[in-house]
């Protein structure tokens, strides 16, 4: 079976060469890669870097790019949109999750009892002590993910995602920004999928060292889990 990892970029210079080599060396048993790296309209070095890894290295990652920044969310319906694995895993470029984790992400797809595996950083896995704050916003639009969705998640606005392609394929992705994040939760829930959990290390990192997420995100993510749960039908539940 074929994993493609899509990894979304955006002005990450400074990590992107070492998550590529991780996410090539990452374990993944059978598993053949496809690697994606989507550059998301970067100004810095981000694509001179990936460029001289692949002379470098003589690897077959395909390298994509927008013209102008877009958003994660556009970023990874771009590498979808490409991808011709069997499950699609994304992966940040910034180093606050670990490749060594994929085993764990891909063995309910591998058992065929999941159709979405997320990686939880809230079940038991050691992590960088950072911002409470950001702690307590994330828990606050899981919470309100949860009453819209009737799961039980941990952790809704988890980096780690793995999907079957046969599902997330079929589901119409609007989201350019921060805001796919709840869009694909209402929208897999409403579907019946089959979604798992799973508890993944997390090395969060500051403003100073580059993350972007701000607090405001936190109120564009309510609106659009409102939004995309008033606004998709519900399927049975497998």
């Amino acid at each position: 079976m074929k994993l493609s990892i899509i990894i979304s970029a955006y002005n990450e210079a400074a990590t992107i060469g070492t998550i590529l080599k991780r996410v090539q060396d990452a374990p993944v048993g059978n598993w053949e890669k496809e690697i994606i790296v989507v550059d998301d309209g970067s100004t810095d070095q981000t694509q001179e870097i990936v460029e001289d890894y692949l002379r470098t290295t003589k690897t077959t990652i395909r390298f994509l790019k927008h013209p102008v920044n877009q958003g994660k969310g556009a970023a990874v319906r771009t590498g979808v949109a490409s991808s011709t694995g069997d499950a699609i895993l994304i992966q940040d470029a910034d180093l606050e999750y670990d490749p060594k984790d994929y085993p764990a992400l891909l063995d309910p797809i591998e058992r065929d009892v999941a159709d979405v595996v997320l990686g939880s950083r809230f079940l038991g896995q050691s992590h960088r002590v950072l911002f409470f704050w950001h702690m307590v916003g994330n828990k606050i639009v899981t919470l309100i993910s949860n009453i819209a969705t009737d799961l039980n998640l941990t952790d809704m606005m988890a980096g780690y995602k793995v999907f079957k392609s046969s599902a997330i394929k079929k589901i119409p992705l609007q989201s350019k920004g921060f805001d796919f994040e709840p869009e694909i939760t209402v929208k897999m829930a409403k579907q019946g999928w089959r979604i798992y959990e799973v508890p993944v290390s997390y090395q969060g990192r500051t403003y100073a060292e580059g993350k972007k997420i701000r607090w405001w995100v936190i109120f564009s993510v309510i609106y659009a889990l409102i939004k995309y749960t008033l606004a998709t039908p519900s399927v049975n539940r497998k």
